[in-house]
C-alpha cells in the first residue's frame, strides 16, 4: 500500500510539472524518467545490501532503454520528475531531495578531485536546466534554479537561481523569485548581461547624437 501511494504521488507530479502528461496510466507506461527511477529502487536496494554487481547491471541496462544513467549508489528522494531525460547522468555519492525537477542533458557527477563523498546535494524542490553540469561535493539548497547549460562549481545557497560558465548567483531571496513550480528556463535575467545591453544602448544613442550634429554641420 505504501509503495502504491509513492507510485502515485510520483505519477500526479509528472502530470503538474508536464503539461503533456495527459493521465497517470500514459505517465506509468510511456515516461522513461519513471522507468528509470522505478528501476533505480531495486538498484539501490542492491547496492544497500552489497550486491554490487547486480545492481551495476540493472542500472545499465535501464540506461541502455532510457538513456538515464543513475548510479545505484545514489540517494534520490519522493517525487523526482525527469522531463525527458536523456543524457541525464547521476553519480554515485549523489544525494537528491524531494519535488526536484531535471531536464535532459544533465549531469550531476564530480570533478574528479574528491575522494568519498563526490557528487552533490540537491535540496528539495529544486530545479536543474537542461545541460546544466553540478560538479562537486556541495550543496544546492531548497527551493533553488540552475538555469540551462549553467555549470555549477560551487555551493547554491537556499531559494538562489545560478546561471553561466562557471555559474554566479542571479536572483536571491528577497528580489523577485521564481520557483522550481515555474518550469521556465529561458526568463532567467543575467546581471552580467544586461549591464552589457544597458552600455550597447548608451552607445546607440551616443551614435545617434554624433550623427546629428553631422548633418547639422553640413
Amino acid at each position: 500500500m505504501k509503495v502504491l501511494t509513492r507510485l502515485s504521488g510520483l505519477l500526479a507530479a509528472y502530470q503538474r510539472r508536464d503539461p503533456a502528461a495527459r493521465s497517470k496510466l500514459e505517465v506509468f507506461l510511456l515516461y522513461p524518467g519513471v522507468h528509470a527511477l522505478l528501476w533505480h529502487r531495486a538498484a539501490h536496494w542492491l547496492y544497500l545490501h552489497h550486491r554490487f554487481f547486480l545492481a551495476r547491471w540493472i542500472s545499465q541496462r535501464v540506461r541502455k532503454k532510457t538513456g538515464i544513467e543513475i548510479h545505484p549508489g545514489a540517494t534520490i528522494g519522493h517525487r523526482l520528475v525527469i522531463d525527458h531525460g536523456m543524457g541525464i547522468v547521476i553519480g554515485e555519492t549523489t544525494e537528491i531531495g524531494d519535488d526536484c525537477l531535471l531536464y535532459q542533458g544533465v549531469t550531476l557527477g564530480g570533478t574528479g578531485k574528491d575522494q568519498g563523498k563526490r557528487h552533490p546535494t540537491l535540496g528539495n524542490n529544486v530545479m536543474v536546466g537542461s545541460g546544466a553540469r553540478v560538479l562537486g561535493p556541495f550543496k544546492v539548497g531548497d527551493n533553488a534554479r540552475i538555469a540551462a547549460g549553467a555549470v555549477v562549481l560551487r555551493e547554491v545557497p537556499a531559494d538562489c537561481t545560478a546561471v553561466g560558465v562557471p555559474a554566479r548567483i542571479a536572483r536571491v531571496n528577497g528580489r523577485p523569485v521564481a520557483y522550481a513550480d515555474d518550469v521556465d528556463q529561458i526568463d532567467v535575467h543575467d546581471p552580467i548581461l544586461e549591464e552589457l545591453e544597458r552600455l550597447l544602448r548608451r552607445v546607440d544613442q551616443l551614435e545617434s547624437r554624433v550623427e546629428r550634429r553631422k548633418k547639422k554641420s553640413a
